[in-house]
């Protein structure tokens, strides 16, 4: 466990495994559990020969700071900061969801510090994209007004209809406690709704796999298709699951990762088929 001061906020961030070749550094998506709740289960399928660093970015439960507003280049210095002061870099850099844009920006903006980037269920702007705004200000409202209707909505758009169906009401019933309506939350909210990375989609030079969701209901298929077009050289893989594809298919998003940065000239072996 270790911290980096980054303006007003302490970063928390923690290294497990070993290896020689490029760490492997995970951002979280929305919500005050950070890293915990989204890597606890999933980071030591990566460890085996390979350092794995998570961190916690503001608005999350361990890292603390001013609680002022999030923006996508004040995590991305956060980002940046924790790669420097751990001693890893440059690393393959992997986000999901709200950590996508985050990790697209520090790679546009670092090249120097990414090896290979996956962004997993992300999107390159809110505004104009209706679907995601009025979910966004969906949640900023239940979250004030209904905090058991916050985390019915999450859990309902984070997973698919399918999955939710096969855990049935007993394991629905304990996912909803998972993202809470914390103020930290509603700040990754706040920011969720100001996204808008295009103009540094083009800066990205590092090996980039695009990953989406099939049945994604938080963040729509369409935008990673859309982040794939838009970052050149990329590729995609897209997976038939919910938003948060690390839970419902843990071993094919596994699988999907490590063969892509496993692969070199082998990775066009993993990609089924371009987006339509």
């Amino acid at each position: 466990m270790a911290t980096v001061t980054v303006g007003t906020a302490h970063v928390h961030y923690d290294v497990e495994g070993s290896g020689s070749g490029p760490a492997l550094l995970l951002v979280h998506g929305t919500g005050s559990g950070g890293a915990v709740v989204n890597w606890g289960q999933t980071a030591p399928r990566f460890t085996s020969d390979r350092r794995v660093v998570t961190l916690d970015l503001s608005g999350a439960d361990r890292t603390v700071d001013d609680g002022g507003p999030l923006t996508v280049d004040s995590l991305a210095d956060q980002v940046i900061a924790v790669i420097e002061d751990a001693g890893t870099g440059p690393v393959d850099l992997l986000g999901f969801s709200m950590g996508s844009p985050v990790s697209a920006a520090v790679a546009a903006r670092r090249p120097d510090l990414v090896h290979r980037l996956v962004l997993v269920a992300g999107w390159a702007h809110t505004d104009g994209d209706e679907y995601l705004r009025n979910l966004f200000t969906l949640w900023q409202r239940l979250g004030e007004f209904d905090p058991a209707g916050f985390g019915r909505s999450v859990t309902m758009t984070g997973f698919s209809r399918g999955f939710l169906n096969s855990i049935g009401r007993e394991g629905v019933e304990a996912l909803i406690p998972n993202m809470p309506p914390t103020p930290g939350t509603l700040r990754h909210v706040a920011l969720d709704l100001e996204v808008d990375i295009r103009a540094l989609l083009p800066r990205i030079t590092a090996e980039t796999l695009v990953v989406g969701c099939a049945r994604d209901a938080t963040v729509p298929v369409e935008n990673s298709r859309m982040l794939h077009l838009a970052i050149g050289g990329s590729s995609y893989a897209e997976i038939d699951a919910g938003h948060v594809v690390f839970f419902e298919k843990e071993d094919e998003f596994v699988k999907t990762v490590t063969d892509f940065l496993g692969a070199g000239s082998r990775r066009s072996e993993l990609l089924v088929s371009e987006p339509v």
